[in-house]
């Protein structure tokens, strides 16, 4: 059986968040190690649905994409969410620094994917931010990286051609702050690899974009046996109603 679904970006990311916790990775560190979700509007619904309760998702967010690149005019009101063994803790964050390795995770959103699958993450902090502070330590220590991305965000360009491009002392005009990008390292999850954790069906992407209401949309075909199909559709049909972040910047 073949169906066709669009997702506009809420619908995306409330199915990649799905996907995420249904990961057998991710389920694994959430029992028995620690789990770390950064800041991000993806990694809001990520943590709405490993902790099953609401995000202030319009707090948990750093940089964006609006009209221009810009920073949460609310960032620093609330924390990244620190797990161990499935249990939500406040931990500082050099004793979380010093405690991370082998068996632990980190969920990580980004900015672009290019066709080879690598993602990126723009970097407007001139220390590296999030991607300064975590990732050269996970790559270290063997901490596993999570990447959850929508598909809306695939680029036809190189991210390792970009991140030697770009860069805040590069660009010379920019609407918004400039940034560099720098290459993420992990298991990337988009809305394919959702369905495929949470059904036995294969999903390739058919389109990107549309007009009014599918602006920002992902088109897929799934494809399986009829009961898995049926699932699998039901599941993104309800999601149609899903609510959308507000974000205020301060670019």
């Amino acid at each position: 059986m073949k169906a066709c679904v669009v997702l506009n970006e809420n619908m995306s990311k409330r199915l990649i968040a799905k996907g995420v916790a249904a990961t057998p990775l991710v389920k694994n560190v959430l029992a028995k190690g620690t789990v770390l979700i950064t800041l991000g509007t993806t990694n809001a619904i990520v943590a709405e649905e490993i902790l099953d309760r609401p995000i202030d998702r319009g707090a948990f967010a750093a940089g964006f994409i609006d009209d221009r690149w810009n920073i949460n005019a609310r960032v620093g009101e609330v924390g990244e969410i620190v797990l161990r063994e499935g249990k939500e803790v406040t931990v500082d964050s050099q004793e979380l620094l010093d405690s991370l390795g082998a068996g632990d995770l980190i969920i990580k959103g980004g900015n672009a994917i290019d066709p080879w699958g690598v993602v990126g993450v723009l970097t407007g902090a001139t220390s590296g931010g999030t991607v300064g502070r975590y990732l050269p330590l996970a790559l270290a220590r063997g901490v596993d990286v999570v990447i959850p991305i929508g598909l809306a965000k695939t680029i036809h360009s190189s991210i390792t051609d970009l991140a030697r491009e770009l860069g805040s002392g590069k660009v010379d005009r920019c609407m918004g702050i400039p940034c560099g990008i720098f290459p993420l390292v992990g298991r990337v999850i988009t809305e394919i690899d959702a369905l495929e954790a949470l059904f036995p069906v294969e999903v390739t992407q058919i389109a990107n974009g549309g007009v009014g209401r599918g602006g920002g949309s992902v088109s897929l075909l799934i494809t399986g046996e009829e009961v898995a199909v049926e699932k699998a559709f039901d599941l993104v049909s309800a999601l149609q109603g899903e609510s959308g972040t507000v974000l205020e910047g301060r670019a």
